[in-house]
C-alpha cells in the first residue's frame, strides 16, 4: 500500500481511501479527534478561551484534563490554576478528570486508562503528546487554543506530514533500552531532522522492543522535529489494549517504501547505552565513549518518558545491594499511582529508600524545572526525562544530561557519568 501508518489513521477518520490524493503529504484535512487532552499549565488557558467564545462543549467524553505539572501545588499560583480546571470539570461533568488521588503524569496515564488508544486522533496541549503513536495512534501536540477549538468543535485541522521509515533491524543488547534508541535516532538525524514529518518503525527489529520501549520512542520524536510517530499495531499492542480496555484492533496495512520519503536502517545491536549532553538532545555519544570525568549532583528517574514500571524495574535492578554516592541527591518518581502501587508490591520502592534514593508521588516536576528537583548554579544531573536545553531544570548554567534509568542509576551509585554493563540479549 502506497500510504503510511499516519495516512491510514487520517483516512479511517475521514472515511476515505488512504491513497486518495487529499491525504497527500502537505495537504490540509480536518479530521475529529478522539481525546482533546490538557493538563494543569495549558487547560486554564483553553478554558479562558473557549468560555469567552459562548459556545458549548461539543462533547465532553473527548475531554481529559490531568493535573500533573505542578501538582501537588507547589504555590499559590499553582493552586489557582489548578483551582480553575477543577471548577469547570466539576460544572461540566467532564469524567476524563484526574487529579490529586488519581494521580499520574499524562502521557503515562491515558494509555493505561484505555483513553488513547490504536487508530484513535489524540490532540494535546502537551508536546510530549506524540507518545501515544506506540499503541498505532496518530497523537501530537497543539497549542491551547487549537484546545479550545476541538472543544466547541470535536474537530481539528492538521497538515498531512510526509513520513521517514525507520527500518529496525537486530536485537537490543541486554541493559539496552528504548531511550537509548530514540537518543541515538535523534543524535543521527538532529533535533530538526524529522521536522513536520511522522517517523515510522517497522523491520524485525520491532519484535524486540516492549510496548514502554514504544511509548519511549515516540515519546521523543518531538525532539527531532516529528509532527508523531507511530509503531506498528501487533500482538504486545494486542496485550496491552487487552489490559487498558478489554479489546484488540486492526492491524495497520503494509505501506510500500514508496510510501516514505525516506529510509533510515537502524542496527539495534550494534547500539551501546547513550548519553544526551548539555544542552541539546541530538548532542549525543555512547556513554562508554566519554573520557571525560563527570561529577554527578542530582539523578532523577521518571518523567512521561521513563517513569513506567520497567523503568523502575532497571533502576532497581542495578541499585539493589548498594547505595547511591554521597551527595548525589536520587529522585524516583512513578509516572502513575498504579505503577506505584506496582513497584511497592514488587519491592523496588524499598530497593530505593534503602539505597538512599526519594520517591515521590506522579508529577512532571523537575523535568520542566518545576519543583521536586531544581538544579542550582553550576550542578550536573543525569536523568530519564527529555529535554536538556539550558535552563529546563533549573539555573541557566546548571548541565543536564539524558540517560536511560539503568545509566542514570549506575551514574548515582558512581558518583560520576557512567553506565551500567551490557551484553546481547
Amino acid at each position: 500500500m502506497k500510504a503510511t501508518y499516519t495516512q491510514q489513521i487520517l483516512a479511517r477518520k475521514l472515511g476515505a481511501d488512504p491513497c486518495d490524493p487529499t491525504l497527500a503529504g502537505g495537504n490540509l484535512v480536518l479530521v475529529g479527534a478522539d481525546v482533546a487532552l490538557s493538563n494543569d499549565v495549558t487547560a486554564p488557558v483553553a478554558i479562558d478561551v473557549f468560555e469567552k467564545s459562548g459556545c458549548r462543549l461539543c462533547d465532553k467524553c473527548k475531554v481529559t484534563f490531568v493535573l500533573d505539572h505542578f501538582t501537588p501545588n507547589r504555590d499559590i499560583k499553582s493552586a489557582q490554576q489548578c483551582k480553575i480546571v477543577r471548577d469547570f470539570a466539576k460544572e461540566n461533568s467532564i469524567e476524563n478528570f484526574y487529579d490529586v488521588g488519581e494521580m499520574g503524569i499524562e502521557h503515562a496515564l491515558l494509555p493505561e486508562k484505555g483513553i488513547a488508544l490504536p487508530w484513535t486522533v489524540v490532540i494535546g496541549a502537551d508536546s510530549h503528546t506524540c507518545t501515544y503513536g506506540a499503541l498505532g495512534a496518530f497523537s501530537t501536540g497543539v497549542g491551547s487554543t487549537d484546545i479550545a477549538a476541538i472543544m466547541m468543535s470535536g474537530k481539528v485541522w492538521l497538515k498531512v506530514p510526509t513520513a521517514i521509515k525507520f527500518n529496525l533491524k537486530g536485537k537490543l543488547r541486554k541493559g539496552v533500552v528504548g531511550k537509548d534508541v530514540i537518543l541515538y535516532i535523534i543524535g543521527l538525524i538532529g533535533v530538526d531532522g524529522a521536522l513536520y514529518k511522522s517517523i515510522e518503525f517497522g523491520g524485525e527489529g520491532v519484535d524486540c522492543l516492549s510496548m514502554d520501549d514504544r511509548f519511549t520512542i515516540c515519546n521523543m520524536a518531538i525532539e527531532c522535529g516529528a509532527k508523531n510517530g507511530v509503531f506498528p499495531i501487533d500482538e504486545k499492542t494486542d496485550e496491552y489494549t487487552l489490559e487498558s480496555c478489554g479489546r484488540t484492533f486492526d492491524r495497520f496495512e503494509p505501506a510500500d517504501d514508496d510510501a516514505y520519503e525516506q529510509i533510515i536502517d537502524i542496527d539495534l545491536s550494534a547500539i551501546r547505552p547513550v548519553v544526551a549532553k548539555p544542552h541539546l538532545p541530538s548532542n549525543t555519544a555512547f556513554a562508554d565513549e566519554i573520557k571525560e570525568e563527570i561529577k554527578v549532583d542530582q539523578v532523577v528517574i521518571g518523567s512521561c518518558t521513563n517513569g513506567r514500571l520497567s523503568d523502575l524495574r532497571q533502576a532497581a535492578e542495578v541499585l539493589e545491594g548498594k547505595h547511591v554516592a554521597p551527595g548525589v541527591r536520587t529522585i524516583v518518581i512513578p509516572a502513575t499511582n498504579k505503577i506505584y502501587l506496582q513497584a511497592v508490591k514488587a519491592g523496588y520502592i524499598e530497593t530505593f529508600i534503602k539505597g538512599g534514593a526519594i520517591v515521590s508521588t506522579p508529577t512532571c516536576g523537575p523535568c520542566l524545572g518545576g519543583h521536586m528537583g531544581i538544579l542550582a548554579s553550576g550542578e550536573v544531573a543525569v536523568t530519564t526525562t527529555n529535554r536538556n536545553f539550558i535552563g529546563r531544570m533549573g539555573a541557566k548554567d546548571s548541565y543536564i544530561y539524558l540517560a536511560s534509568p539503568s545509566t542514570a542509576m549506575a551514574s548515582a551509585i558512581a558518583g560520576r557519568l557512567t553506565c551500567a554493563d551490557t551484553e546481547e540479549k
